[in-house]
């Protein structure tokens, strides 16, 4: 009789959540921070001005970002912890209905009633609120909210993204700064679009096309109103 041995999969799918905000993080550092530096360095500012205006832009754009992500991920928290709460004054107060409430579910998913029912008992006698955790309301230790995590890691990503732009800017004497700043930070653009289509398993071109389309047309934007504003 042949065994095969046990082995784990790994799907695209499984890297979407914190892929999605790591790109978009990096995104946003890039875009926003080399767009001001654009536009700021196009109206022909000093070395200093601009520098400022990057550093600014990448330390409250890093800020803003971590801020939005605890406060947006705390309240998904709340909700989650206030589900639980429920969940468990339910099981409490009718056990009964809480495993044919489950039974349901798995009828839905496809199992015959007595084999629903059947589950639904063995998995609420091992551990009924983990079940309807994870079975009624799509809750589970990989899913968990975790505010602090996600607000620094939104940090890190935008921090990450609008280094180059700051550095280039550093760098680069200021009548180079405006056309090097633009080139780096849609190659960069380019690049964050590809790697994440590759990782999630989408088509790289459409991504790279889509991203620098509008770094280009950020730059384009930026720019011109920094010659608007010459002084």
């Amino acid at each position: 009789m042949s065994r095969h041995p046990l082995h784990s999969e790994r799907h695209a799918v499984e890297k979407l959540g914190w892929l999605r905000a790591a790109v978009l993080g990096a995104n946003d550092g890039t875009l926003s921070t080399g767009s001001l530096i654009v536009g700021v360095a196009s109206s022909h500012a000093s070395r200093g001005s601009i520098l400022v205006a990057g550093l600014s832009a990448l330390l409250a754009g890093a800020l803003s970002m971590a801020a939005g992500e605890y406060v947006s991920v705390s309240s998904q928290a709340d909700s989650e912890r206030a589900d639980i709460e429920r969940e468990k004054q339910e099981l409490a107060s009718d056990w009964d209905a809480e495993t044919a409430e489950l039974a349901g579910l798995y009828r839905q998913r496809g199992l015959d009633a007595p084999l629903a029912h059947t589950v639904a008992v063995a998995l609420m006698q091992h551990d009924a609120l983990g079940a309807h955790a994870r079975d009624e309301l799509g809750l589970s230790a990989a899913t968990a909210a975790r505010p602090f995590e996600a607000a620094l890691a939104s940090a890190v990503a935008f921090s990450a993204g609008a280094f180059f732009p700051v550095m280039v800017a550093a760098l680069l004497p200021e009548r180079q700064v405006s056309w090097a700043v633009s080139v780096v930070s849609v190659v960069l653009l380019a690049v964050l679009g590809c790697i994440g289509a590759l990782a999630g398993g989408a088509s790289p071109l459409r991504a790279t096309l889509r991203v620098t389309f509008w770094g280009v047309a950020a730059m384009l934007v930026t720019g011109g109103i920094g010659h608007l504003f010459n002084f």
